[in-house]
């Protein structure tokens, strides 16, 4: 079998397994186009699964009562709204004002749970009695496993075996929530290979399970889903930076892969052309390493798990994976909404390399006594190495995506000698 695209899904592009990566950006589905991006390139086993969720969203995620108790759960169990805090000695550091958006004092530690319990409660409503979902840094695993918990349903974890043994903390928090993790062995063993063997499960199982997709990946609808979910992020800023300077921030940056808690922070902002908005992937050792995830540099548009998007790939169209530090950040496909904001020049797309990213670590521990996942470190990175893209008297919001205990092993043996 290939390892394109439409192969690794199990649920084929039209235009079959080879090529599928090259599939023209007007084939499939018109739905949940952003530009070229998006739509739902997938097999009829799925369509009416998928089907069913655009027409459950719709009906229930705009009506009072939804919302009443999503948002209720957000703040009561959650803990929302996450404080903004302006971290002044990094603020000196780099010479402009920077705030820190803290999704990592949200429950579980990390932004994932703002889709989780807005996913879940759908389910719920959809009348699903089990979640299965993906993960890779582990943080959407054990959001889902919470969130499952909170509203009665059953929680499988697809999970790949190269991430489970270096994000052992969280395999073992999924654990004792009481989700099933599955390994996943096929392929790299990574991000990429769970997605497709939760998409092969949920085609056999949809009638009675829901895939919690964790980020702004898949076919249509579940991009614009988590993406309203997560805008909860922007939204907090929004008031927040009014609140604390009287105006809004010349720029965000957030880390992203799929891009989920990028465009949770960027979505209310979209109109407001005055503020930079500013993605940082994964660099990997260098832009010609294997572990570079740089793919706004090194990739171009393809189709992978039902969806056109920005894509690592080979000159052969075949899915090229990558193997950057951050686990969250190693999925080869840049989400179709992200995908089109770098593309049109409203999002500036950058990268930070694991030097620059381990540097960052080290200096947010030290000037502000927070140690950051890996993943948010590449914004906290980014920030630190293109001081020269912000103006002295700017205000700079990085969306602190998630706490760093999970990578504190990591991180400690790559700065063994420097601590």
């Amino acid at each position: 079998m290939g390892t394109g695209p439409g192969a690794e899904t199990g649920t084929e592009a039209v235009r079959g397994e080879e090529g599928a990566a090259r599939a023209e950006p007007g084939v499939g589905s018109a739905k949940g186009r952003f530009g070229i991006f998006g739509g739902r390139y997938v097999s009829e086993t799925l369509v009416h699964a998928l089907t069913d969720l655009e027409d459950a969203f719709g009906r229930h995620y705009p009506t009072e009562e939804f919302q009443r108790i999503f948002r209720g759960l957000l703040r009561d169990y959650g803990g929302r709204p996450t404080p903004l805090y302006h971290a002044e000695n990094l603020s000196r550091i780099v010479g402009f004002k920077v705030y820190l958006k803290r999704e990592d004092l949200l429950c579980g530690g990390s932004h994932k749970l703002n889709n989780s319990i807005g996913q879940a409660l759908l389910a719920k409503r959809m009348g699903k009695r089990r979640l299965i979902t993906e993960t890779a840094a582990g943080q959407h695993g054990v959001s889902a496993a919470m969130a499952g918990n909170i509203l009665g349903l059953e929680t499988e974890v697809f999970m790949g075996v190269k991430d489970i043994a270096r994000q052992e903390g969280n395999v073992k928090r999924m654990r004792l929530l009481g989700a099933k993790v599955k390994p996943v062995a096929t392929g790299e063993g990574v991000l990429k290979d769970a997605v497709s063997e939760t998409l092969r499960e949920w085609a056999a199982c949809s009638r009675t399970a829901h895939y919690l997709m964790g980020s702004t990946v898949g076919p249509h609808p579940f991009p614009t889903i988590v993406g309203a979910f997560q805008s909860v992020i922007g939204e907090e800023i929004r008031a927040q930076i009014l609140e604390k300077e009287g105006r809004l921030p010349d720029a965000i940056v957030a880390c992203g892969s799929g891009g989920s808690n990028a465009i949770g922070a960027f979505r209310p902002f979209l109109d407001e052309r005055d503020v930079r908005l500013h993605f940082v992937e994964g660099g990997g050792e260098s832009l010609d390493a294997d572990n570079c995830a740089a793919a706004f540099v090194l990739g171009r548009p393809g189709v992978l798990h039902g969806a056109l998007m920005q894509l690592l790939q080979d000159e052969h169209g075949q899915v090229k994976p990558s193997r950057t530090r951050a686990a969250g950040l190693n999925y080869p496909g840049r989400g179709p909404e992200i995908s089109y904001l770098c593309h049109s020049g409203r999002v500036k797309a950058g990268y930070a390399f694991d030097s620059e990213v381990f540097e960052a670590v080290k200096v947010t521990c030290r000037s502000e006594g927070l140690i950051p996942a890996l993943e948010t470190a590449h914004a906290l990175a980014y920030i630190l190495g293109h001081r020269e893209e912000f103006d002295k008297g700017d205000v700079v919001v990085v969306n602190y995506s998630g706490r760093g205990d999970k990578d504190v092993e990591t991180i400690l043996r790559h700065l063994e000698g420097e601590i």
